[in-house]
């Protein structure tokens, strides 16, 4: 068997297909977390004949593309800052903020530590308890808030738990964050994907808390990765203002600022998406519930993490035996908290959902 030291990214297809000799386009990738249904259905008919965009400079200001946002996400958009991917926004607020100490919610997304770091930030992590199905205790967090923490991050829903906070618990969050000067970066890459999205998201209180800032993308329920458009909500003016003026000029491209105005209006597109997703993770789990030797999260994204209960099968072992049938996992032994017994894995298409989940319980029952 072939054993890995790192573990393969949603992304990694290509060194998969040189370590595994699997072609890339025969690879399902779970471990993604992407929309199954792939770009909304309105920008595949219309975005090509917005070629002649990229002649022209796009709009500085991405006017058409914040309203549009704003219009989507139901805020004003002064609230909305686009950029190259929610992963620049993370590294710019992070370059304005400069925290010396950023508590993390964990087991979480590794590209808040990462940045942090490189501003000279120090990272510290309040842990999420198994036994709680890693659920957010805020009395528990309340005690690790002390007085020399100066941002809080949250993933909610959370990669990879896919546990949620709710908006009745974050303003409690936020209150005692502001009371301690604490400012508090969401990142609501999933939300979309929730049944419950409505009672999840945080936008509406960028209204009334200026310590806020919230992030999203259209990488996982846009399933547009390569688009590399991002975008935060933040009712703080000020701040608004030090990120814009810190970004480079056209930091989007034409065709993407296009095709964000296209795909957050394709209401058809998100219904369905929405509809599979909740079909498939409900009847998911309902079948993971009747396999012995492992223990379910609760889901509330598009995926679901696993505990194996054996000790004799790791996650690398399922890796293995799920890529070689082009199926790719995600091994979570590099999550902080979490060891190689901890797999995760996103819903896809009836069949390809099915087809993973009969490998897996081959592999259990050996």
């Amino acid at each position: 068997m072939i054993k890995h030291v790192d573990h393969f990214h949603g992304s990694d297809l290509e060194k998969i297909e040189r370590t595994y000799g699997i072609k890339k386009e025969d690879i399902t990738s779970f471990s993604a977390n992407v929309n199954p249904l792939g770009v909304s259905f309105l920008l595949k008919n219309t975005l090509a004949q917005k070629i002649d965009a990229i002649t022209s400079y796009p709009d500085r200001e991405y006017t058409a593309l914040r309203k549009a946002i704003a219009s989507y996400v139901h805020t004003d958009y002064s609230n909305i800052i686009v950029g190259n991917g929610s992963t620049e926004l993370i590294s710019l607020f992070i370059q304005i903020q400069k925290p010396k100490k950023a508590l993390m919610i964990g087991p979480t997304y590794s590209e808040y530590e990462r940045e942090v770091s490189l501003e000279g930030g120090r990272s510290h992590y309040y842990s999420l308890n198994e036994e709680k199905d890693f659920e957010l205790d805020i009395n528990e967090l309340k005690q690790e808030l002390q007085s020399d923490v100066d941002l809080l991050v949250i993933c909610n829903p959370n990669n990879p738990t896919s546990s949620v906070i709710s908006r009745k618990d974050m303003r409690k969050i936020l209150d005692i964050c502001k009371q301690r000067d604490i400012y508090v970066m969401v990142d609501e890459t999933y939300v979309e994907f929730a049944t419950n999205m409505e009672d999840i998201t945080s936008v509406p209180l960028t209204e009334y808390y200026n310590n806020l800032v919230i992030l999203r993308g259209t990488s996982k329920f846009f399933a547009a990765p390569g688009l590399r458009l991002g975008y935060a909500i933040c009712g703080n003016d000020d701040l608004v203002k030090e990120i814009a003026k810190r970004q480079n000029p056209w930091t989007i491209n034409s065709l993407a600022a296009i095709a964000g105005e296209i795909m957050f209006t394709d209401t058809e597109y998100m219904e369905q998406t929405k509809t599979l997703i909740n079909t498939e993770r409900n009847r998911i789990v309902e079948r993971l519930q009747g396999i012995k030797d492992i223990k379910v999260f609760p889901p509330h994204a598009n995926f679901v993490l696993v505990k194996l209960l054996r000790d004799d099968i790791t996650s690398n072992d399922l890796f293995d035996a799920t890529i070689r049938k082009g199926l790719m996992i995600r091994d979570c032994s590099t999550f902080p908290f979490l060891d190689n017994h901890y797999i995760r894995f996103c819903f896809m298409e009836p069949e390809k959902n099915d087809l993973l989940l009969d490998t897996l319980i081959e592999q259990l029952n050996k």
